[in-house]
C-alpha cells in the first residue's frame, strides 16, 4: 500500500524521492526500472538504503527486492552496465550481488519466511512485497521505494516507518516476541540501531527483548560480535552496553563486563561502580579516538577489578594487580568473541597492562629512570597510552579533574624531554645477544640473558650512557663478574 496514493501527498512524495533518488543515483535506478519491466518483475529498493537516505546519512549498500528472481534481475542489469560488473550469485540463499561504482547492490526475490524453534535459519518460499516487508526486523527497515514505471519513486510504508524515523523509534513491524524468537539476532540489531541512530526502543519491543534473552544462545558468536563492533564504532557506545545490561543480554554475551556492576560497602566505605565508570571511560575514549581497538582498551581496562577486589581495614577497597590480570584476560575474551588475535589484541593487552603506569607517575616526582622505562616499554603506543589516561579520568570533583589534567601535561613534557635526550621510544640496547655470544664464545644460555638484561637495566637507570662504547665496556665488566672472558683477549 503506497501512502502517497492520493494526489494531496504528491508534494511530499516528490520531496522524499529527492532524498532517496537524487541526481547521482537516478541513472542506475532508471536503468534498473527498465530491466525489471522487461523481465516483468515488480521491483523496489528496500531497507537500510531508504532509511539512511531519509535520515540524510551516507549509504553505499543497496538492497533491491523484486517479485521474481533476484538472480535473474542482477544478471540482466549487469549486461546493461559499462563496464560490466561481475555478478556474485548465492544460489543457496537465492540472492546475487554486484559492485557498481561506489555501490554494493544486493538482489533478492520477495519472500516469506517461517522458523523452527532451534534455529534462526528460515524456511523460505516465494512471496509478495507485503510478505517481504512483514519479515523485516523493524519498521524503519521495512520502507520500500518503487522502481516500477507506473509509480516510480513511490514510498511503500505499511508500518509507519517514516513517522517512526521522525519520532526516533525502534519497533518491530509485527509482534516483537515472534520477531525476536524467530531470529534472536534481531535483539542485538535493535540495540545496535538504537546506539548508532540515537533512537529509543519502544517499551513493548524492549520488553520482548527482556523476555527472549535466552534465545540469543542459538546465535553464533561471530554474528553477535559483528553487532558489538558496530555499537563500538558509534558516537556514544555506552548506549548499547547500557541496553544490553538492562535487557539481560550482557550477562549472557559478556559476563565479565556484567560482573563489574554494583557497589559494595563495608565499615561505611564504598568503591565506585566499575561498570558505569567503564561506560563513561568508553564514551570519553570514543570522543578522543576513532580506533575501535582503543575503545576496546576502555571496555577492558578494569575488567579484572571484580576478581582483585579486596577490603583492607584502614585502607579501604583495593584492586591491586587488576591491570596485570586484566591484560591476561584480554586473550581469553578475544578468543571467545572471535576478535582478531594478532596486532589488535596485542595492542589492547599492552595498554590494559600499562594503563596505571602514567597515573602513578603523576602522583609522585617521576625520576628520569622511571620516565625512560615508561618510554621503552610503551614504545609507539605511548601517545595512545597517555590519551587513554585522559579518558580514564571520571571524577565528579572538577578540581580533582583539573589537577589530574595539569599533572598529565607536566608528564607529557617530561617524557618529551627525556625522549629528545635519550631517544628510547622503541629502543633496543646497543649490545645484542648475538654480539655477547660472539664476544665470549657462548651458545644460547642464561649468562647471555643476564648480561643483556643488565645492560638494558643500567641504561634505563641512567648508570650507563645509551651508546655502543659505554654499553660495551659495561658488558665486559658484567661478564667478568660471571667469570667470562672475551675469546680474543
Amino acid at each position: 500500500m503506497c501512502i502517497f496514493a492520493n494526489k494531496q501527498f504528491e508534494r511530499e512524495r516528490l520531496l522524499l524521492m529527492e532524498f532517496i533518488i537524487n541526481d547521482r543515483e537516478r541513472p542506475i535506478f532508471e536503468l534498473l526500472s527498465t530491466v525489471a519491466q522487461e523481465l516483468g518483475f515488480p521491483t523496489y529498493v528496500i531497507g537500510g538504503y531508504v532509511r539512511d537516505r531519509l535520515l540524510q546519512r551516507p549509504s553505499k549498500d543497496m538492497d533491491v527486492v523484486c517479485v521474481g528472481s533476484g538472480i535473474k534481475l542482477a544478471e540482466a542489469l549487469a549486461t546493461k552496465l559499462n563496464p560490466t560488473p561481475k555478478v556474485v550469485v548465492y544460489k543457496r540463499f537465492g540472492t546475487a550481488m554486484l559492485n557498481y561504482k561506489d555501490w554494493e547492490i544486493e538482489f533478492v526475490g520477495a519472500r516469506k519466511e517461517s522458523y523452527r524453534q532451534d534455529s534462526r535459519k528460515p524456511l523460505v518460499e516465494d512471496g509478495t512485497l507485503e510478505d517481504d516487508q512483514n519479515r523485516r526486523d523493524f519498521t524503519i527497515n521495512a520502507l520500500a521505494v518503487s522502481l516500477n514505471k507506473e509509480d516510480f519513486g513511490a514510498l511503500v510504508d505499511p508500518f509507519g516507518g517514516v513517522q517512526h524515523l521522525k519520532e526516533k523509534r525502534i519497533q518491530t513491524p509485527l509482534d516483537p516476541h515472534i520477531t525476536f524468537s524467530d531470529d534472536p539476532l534481531r535483539m542485538m540489531r535493535a540495540i545496535r540501531f538504537a546506539t548508532q541512530l540515537g533512537f529509543e526502543i519502544v517499551p513493548e519491543t524492549l520488553q520482548a527483548i527482556k523476555d527472549q534473552t535466552e534465545r540469543i544462545k542459538i546465535i553464533s558468536q561471530e554474528r553477535i560480535t559483528t553487532e558489538i563492533q558496530k555499537m563500538m564504532a558509534s558516537a556514544k557506545p555506552s548506549i548499547g552496553f547500557q541496553l544490553l545490561f538492562e535487557t539481560g543480554l550482557l550477562k549472557i554475551i559478556f559476563p565479565e563486563l556484567r560482573a563489574m556492576y554494583g557497589v559494595e560497602e563495608r565499615n561505611g566505605q564504598r568503591h565506585k561502580d566499575n561498570f558505569y565508570h567503564t561506560l563513561q571511560v568508553l564514551d570519553n575514549a570514543s570522543q578522543k579516538n576513532d580506533n575501535i581497538w582503543f575503545r576496546w582498551v576502555a571496555v577492558l581496562h578494569d575488567i579484572a577489578k571484580p576478581r582483585t577486589k579486596r577490603f583492607q581495614v584502614g585502607q579501604g577497597w583495593t584492586f591491586h594487580g587488576h591491570e596485570a590480570l586484566g591484560a591476561k584476560m584480554v586473550s581469553k575474551i578475544f578468543r571467545r568473541m572471535r576478535l582478531p588475535l594478532g596486532a589488535e589484541m596485542k595492542y589492547v593487552e599492552k595498554l590494559v597492562a600499562m594503563h596505571q603506569r602514567p597515573i602513578l607517575l603523576t602522583k609522585e616526582d617521576a625520576t628520569d629512570s622511571a620516565l625512560r622505562r615508561l618510554l621503552f616499554e610503551a614504545g609507539d603506543e605511548i601517545d595512545d597510552l597517555l590519551l587513554f589516561c585522559e579518558a580514564d579520568s571520571t571524577s565528579k570533583n572538577q578540581r580533582k579533574l583539573d589537577r589530574y589534567a595539569e599533572n598529565l601535561i607536566v608528564l607529557r613534557k617530561q617524557l618529551e624531554e627525556v625522549e629528545a635526550k635519550d631517544q628510547l621510544r622503541n629502543w633496543q640496547p646497543p649490545i645484542s645477544g648475538e654480539l655477547i655470544m660472539e664476544t665470549f664464545g657462548l651458545k644460547p644460555c642464561k649468562e647471555v640473558g643476564i648480561i643483556k638484561n643488565s645492560i638494558r637495566e643500567a641504561i634505563l637507570e641512567g648508570d650507563v650512557q645509551n651508546n655502543y662504547e659505554s654499553a660495551y665496556d659495561f658488558m665486559l665488566e658484567k661478564a667478568k663478574e660471571l667469570g667470562l672472558s672475551p675469546v680474543n683477549s
